[in-house]
């Protein structure tokens, strides 16, 4: 199958010099691009009789799919659920594991058929699941009728709490925290084994685990042993927040990645999710580790995670640290949509360093593309459009008042832009929204059923009360 997409008012290939084309033509051949350049060039170089279908794309511009580094799809079902009044340790210790403890295997089903749903129709193509509750195999069945491309693993930890807090359940401890690190890495191995590769290759499982202090030291170091030995990645949450870092501080003397490094846990393919409370020698030391952050500015905003007043991530680029952007759960961030990633991390840290200069609209167009593919591992096949690699890309309707008019492409897509432009989301070569819709599944569907299940869901976890904590000492003490 050849198509080509031709007239197109821009193109964002996001290579290594970022060239932007303009009057630009792609040829796109069963999975892959098989051209791209000039409208002039394009056409010099193929016969139209070579073609099955032939887009015209004069009022649109392209640029690659986005790639969400760090996302929860089994918290789907909790969006607006959770209030804005907490920060990080709280929200997880009484809101999330009572969401998680009350959710079942037919909510994480539906949960992520109705966030890849909102991620394909906001331009992400691929991402970077922390994983099931329960089996890698329900995000995946859900990925399957989508198209899109991702990865994603099996919740795991092995630091049990001596007393459970309210909300959570015997249930969902037996589940979720393993007797020690050996018995999870053993599961986790299976799942990799059984999942990694699925779906002709869009589908990869990794090593995840939760990572901070529901997690031994010897299970954050023996997941990126096992990950490196089985050949995929590793993600956990770590240096999340100031408050994470002062608990990591007073029980062991050093800020968490320090922590993990010292026992040599730090390594190339890791990726750290949030990464906020870090200093200026682990910038260093991720960079000289060659480990990666899963930046998720939204959650930062809303959580207070202290990005803007500590965060360290126009050094970390700087640095040549791979840093990707991340949207991560719904209840902390509210969306999954990267556009608006973009938008924050190109203005926050400007605004908070009074700077103008700082973590550019490129940076950040890269840091939701080619970044993130490098976060995941994946950049030899997505993340910026170049001849062999995988046909992921978005096309915007240039015909919207978002557009009309402009200059600066750039400018316009992380400024200007939202996702009501975007017209088409393709992956693999193939079309997986347009029209106003994504193929291959009911949304309306989806959106009820989704509705119903969170809806009891949040009854059965005691979330729509007034008595659920808003401030946690759970792990202060003790391991």
């Amino acid at each position: 199958m050849r198509t080509l997409i031709e007239n197109l008012n821009f193109v964002f290939t996001v290579d290594s010099n970022d060239t932007v084309l303009r009057n630009a033509s792609i040829v796109v051949e069963n999975d892959c691009l098989a051209d791209i350049g000039l409208t002039n060039e394009i056409t010099g170089r193929h016969s139209r009789d070579s073609f099955d279908n032939i887009i015209d794309g004069a009022m649109m511009g392209m640029c690659p799919g986005f790639v969400d580094s760090h996302v929860h799809l089994s918290e789907t079902l909790s969006r607006a659920v959770f209030p804005d009044n907490l920060n990080t340790r709280a929200w997880v210790f009484h809101w999330a594991k009572p969401f998680y403890a009350h959710v079942t295997e037919e909510d994480e089903y539906w949960g992520a058929l109705l966030g890849i749903t909102e991620m394909l129709r906001c331009g992400t193509t691929c991402f970077l699941d922390m994983g099931s509750q329960y089996d890698p195999g329900i995000v995946i069945r859900a990925m399957d009728p989508t198209g899109i491309r991702g990865i994603t693993g099996r919740h795991a930890a092995d630091n049990r709490p001596a007393e459970l807090p309210k909300g959570w359940t015997e249930q969902m401890a037996d589940h979720h925290f393993f007797p020690d690190a050996q018995s999870a890495l053993k599961v986790l191995e299976d799942c990799v084994t059984k999942y990694n590769g699925a779906l002709d290759g869009r589908a990869r499982c990794w090593v995840n685990i939760e990572g901070k202090e529901p997690c031994t030291l010897e299970l954050h170091v023996g997941a990126v042993e096992l990950a490196e030995r089985l050949g995929v990645g590793t993600t956990y949450h770590l240096a999340t927040s100031i408050e994470e870092a002062k608990v990591c501080e007073n029980k062991y003397g050093v800020w968490p990645i320090t922590r993990i490094d010292n026992a040599g846990g730090v390594r190339k393919n890791l990726v750290i999710a949030h990464g906020v409370a870090v200093t200026d020698d682990e910038v260093k030391l991720l960079a000289e580790r060659g480990a990666a952050v899963a930046f998720c500015p939204c959650s930062s905003l809303k959580l207070g995670k202290g990005a803007t007043a500590i965060g360290k991530y126009p050094e970390m680029v700087a640095a040549g640290v791979r840093v990707g952007l991340g949207t991560d759960g719904v209840s902390a961030a509210g969306n999954m949509n990267l556009m608006r990633q973009m938008l924050i991390v190109a203005g926050m840290f400007k605004d908070a360093r009074l700077k103008a200069d700082i973590f550019t609209a490129r940076q950040a167009l890269r840091a939701a593309t080619i970044e993130g593919a490098r976060t995941l591992m994946w950049d030899d096949e997505i993340g910026s459009l170049e001849i062999g690699k995988k046909a992921d890309f978005i096309l915007f309707d240039l015909d919207h008042v978002e557009w009309t008019p402009f200059h600066d492409p750039l400018q316009a897509l992380v400024f200007s832009a939202s996702t009501a432009s975007i017209c088409q989301t393709w992956v693999n070569g193939k079309k997986v929204y347009g029209e106003g819709q994504v193929y291959g599944v009911d949304e309306k569907e989806v959106r009820r059923k989704a509705r119903d299940l969170a809806a009891a869901a949040v009854i059965r976890a005691g979330l729509h009360k007034d008595d659920v904590d808003t401030t946690t000492t759970l792990y202060d003490e003790g391991n």
